[in-house]
């Protein structure tokens, strides 16, 4: 190799490294662009949080997450800062297949880009979604779940920590995602009523309590499958199967929608 020649690679190496170094985010994106293909689109429309309308009237769903459904907390507040992103952008959007094309409504599965910004990691950061991997867990579920974490620690919308006082009582005593069983138990001197609250996992699947009561000390066990509700045993009706083998994660939550605890596997 010429004197020249080994100038070049030397100074792209030095180019590379100072792209890492000054702005690593942006070198991630460009080298993930290079390596995983995308597509150009522009968006039409925002159904909500986590879908979106491109080109001829083509549904995308958003990958690695889940927005809350219309009717729940944070419905609105999730499609209107997707909406902000697209906007700012001229409605112009990148698109990243995931290991699926297609889901089962013929929607597309997709990341999406915004000015070279992953949109989807943008809702879980800023307390708007939570991570969500039906498929099995991809290139991005450990950033994805480190977003979420992050978004705990820094205690903002989806992840508010609930304020109720029965929030600190209740405890995660077992989670045996094979057995579909869920056990919590009150560990405070005092009852605590648990009417409103409500259990579910990454999608759409949810357990709501309604008009209980867990007394000071006790445990209650959630199954999933047909069974009479009694003060101990309540079940998780209509559902065959909740928790999916590939990986899922289990929220309660209070009447407010606030954070109660979280566990995933």
């Amino acid at each position: 190799m010429n004197l020249k020649k080994r100038n070049q690679v030397a100074f792209l190496i030095l180019l590379i490294f100072l792209l890492f170094a000054i702005n690593y985010s942006f070198l991630d994106n460009f080298l993930k662009g290079i390596f995983f293909s995308r597509e150009k689109a522009v968006v039409e429309r925002v159904v909500d949080g986590d879908t979106v309308i491109v080109n001829k009237n083509e549904s995308v769903r958003l990958l690695g997450i889940n927005t809350p459904e219309k009717g729940e907390f944070y419905f609105a507040e999730a499609k209107r800062f997707l909406e902000e992103l697209i906007v700012n952008a001229n409605r112009s959007i990148e698109m990243e297949k995931g290991k699926e094309d297609k889901d089962l409504y013929k929607r597309l599965l997709r990341y999406v880009y915004i000015n070279r910004e992953n949109a989807n990691l943008k809702l879980v950061e800023n307390g708007f979604a939570n991570f969500y991997f039906p498929s099995g867990k991809d290139r991005y579920y450990k950033t994805f779940q480190e977003a979420w974490q992050e978004c705990v620690e820094s205690n903002k919308n989806l992840c508010e920590k609930s304020a109720d006082k029965c929030a600190d009582c209740i405890e995660l005593k077992q989670f045996d995602s094979k057995k579909e069983i869920i056990i919590l138990h009150n560990k405070c001197s005092f009852d605590c009523s648990l009417n409103g609250w409500n259990i579910k996992d990454e999608g759409r699947k949810k357990f709501i309590f309604s008009g209980f009561n867990l007394p000071a000390g006790r445990e209650v066990i959630i199954k999933v499958g047909k069974g009479t509700n009694n003060e101990t045993n309540l079940y998780w009706q209509g559902e065959t199967y909740v928790w999916t083998q590939t990986g899922d994660t289990m929220f309660l939550r209070d009447k407010e929608g606030k954070l109660v605890l979280w566990k995933n596997y």
